[in-house]
């Protein structure tokens, strides 16, 4: 099953690779020579995610999949959210943790709660569209450990397994992250929808045919009048 990914990000395009599994191909918009923007400007994950996801499937004419997540600190009353790719502005995450770090500084643990979430976006061609989403919860470390993972994972502490999302191999983290949660969700929602997007573009085809087939009918009839 081929599905199309909204997203430039090289990390998170593997990340969800690796979670949905073989039996899914993602294919990124350069795969198929798409240059579009993904605008983020929605108020809400969902809105970003579902706005990413339709348009990437209307012009790519297949499936598409899109995702919005972020971290929320309570101590920054819940933000970024969905500001998380553009907190501190164009810099690198390696930046934006430092400046957490320094604005949580003196915190204690239990003033330094976060978590992850994430929505996850299945569109089709036809405007259908599945939701779901996906947290984890989790503490602000004191100094970023790990080097696996991406964004805010060296500093995003997770109690159960005491290590930050940077220091869990991809299987640990992907068994437990909000992007596999969110992912498992809309697992079941693929091979439906695959079926009923397959069996509408084999309805469409035929559409097509038989009005191909009847407009060759309606030319012999001219000329058979006009004979």
């Amino acid at each position: 099953m081929e599905i199309v990914i909204a997203s430039k990000n090289p990390g998170k395009i593997r990340e969800i690779q690796e979670i949905l599994g073989k039996g899914v191909n993602l294919l990124s918009l350069s795969d198929l020579s798409l240059d579009i923007e993904l605008a983020e400007d929605g108020e809400r994950p969902r809105e970003n995610a579902g706005k990413k996801a339709l348009s990437v499937s209307a012009l790519a004419k297949r499936p598409a999949l899109a995702d919005d997540s972020g971290i929320e600190i309570e101590a920054l009353d819940w933000t970024p959210g969905v500001l998380s790719a553009r907190f501190g502005g164009d810099i690198d995450y390696k930046k934006k943790n430092q400046m957490i770090l320094e604005l949580l500084s003196g915190l204690p643990v239990e003033k330094r709660k976060t978590r992850y979430i994430c929505v996850v976006s299945l569109a089709y061609p036809n405007g259908r569209i599945e939701t779901a989403e996906g947290m984890v919860e989790g503490v602000i470390a004191e100094e970023p450990k790990g080097k696996g993972g991406f964004g805010y994972d060296p500093i995003f502490y997770y109690p159960p397994m005491d290590k930050t999302f940077a220091e869990l191999s991809p299987e640990e983290k992907n068994r437990i992250s909000h992007r596999a949660k969110a992912l498992c969700k809309i697992k079941r929602f693929l091979i439906r929808g695959q079926e009923s997007w397959e069996k509408g573009k084999g309805t469409e085809a035929q559409r097509h045919r038989g009005t191909e087939e009847d407009r060759s009918q309606e030319s012999k009839d001219r000329r058979q009048k006009a004979k």
